[in-house]
């Protein structure tokens, strides 16, 4: 298969897989958003859905959440882990917003970048999925498998990001980062990984990946 066919059968396997899409993180709003993919910073997102709704009874917008300190977000959120640095991040970008954005979260992504606690992929996720501006954030599961597929050398997440921006329509990012999000966990995880169920990377994964997971199944080999 050429690269070119590799990334029509991927995109048609997850159109097909995936035809609607759930957002892995439980929000009302662009600033619900915004908080909980900054607390999803090497958490898990069922942790994170588990904490929000705690913090967002007491503050779902940023005039409440200024009203607390620091300190009090930061035990709210403490079984989401980092929660020191989340804690000034939250309470810090909320009062930018207030100062800068009369309480609304900006559309630009370099605006987005430059509030506290917030990164490039966070501000990717808020732009596509709050606002539908195209966007592709990276996280470890598109990371892995755009290494897995042959779509990226897997140096780091600036040059996949890249690289999946340059082969994937950009009408299609939007879609396709929460479908391969959701693709890694259930068919192609980093533990447990079953090659016969990873029908994508079976059929186009790059070879030292797939001689290295038989030689792993069949050490004797």
């Amino acid at each position: 298969m050429t690269k070119a066919e590799k990334v029509t059968f991927t995109i048609e396997t997850l159109q097909k897989l995936y035809p609607t899409i759930p957002v892995p993180l439980d929000h009302k709003d662009p600033y619900t958003l915004l908080i909980a993919v900054l607390l999803s910073a090497q958490s898990t997102d069922v942790r994170v859905n588990k904490i929000t709704p705690l913090l967002f009874a007491k503050a779902d917008n940023p005039f409440d959440m200024v009203k607390m300190t620091p300190e009090e977000i930061r035990e709210i959120i403490k079984p989401v882990g980092l929660s020191p640095m989340k804690s000034k991040g939250i309470y810090g970008l909320s009062k930018i917003l207030i100062e800068k954005y009369d309480g609304q979260v900006p559309q630009e992504l370099e605006l987005l970048e430059q509030l506290p606690a917030v990164g490039h992929k966070t501000a990717s996720v808020v732009v596509s999925q709050a606002f539908g501006i195209p966007a592709f954030p990276v996280d470890t599961h598109i990371h892995r498998l755009m290494y897995r597929w042959g779509f990226s050398n897997g140096k780091n997440v600036v040059q996949t990001e890249k690289d999946a921006k340059r082969l994937f329509p950009k009408e299609l990012w939007n879609d396709l980062h929460l479908q391969i999000i959701w693709y890694g966990r259930e068919y192609s995880p980093a533990r447990g990984w079953d090659l016969e169920k990873d029908i994508i990377t079976k059929k186009i994964g790059r070879k030292t990946v797939l001689n290295s997971y038989y030689k792993t199944k069949n050490p004797n080999s």
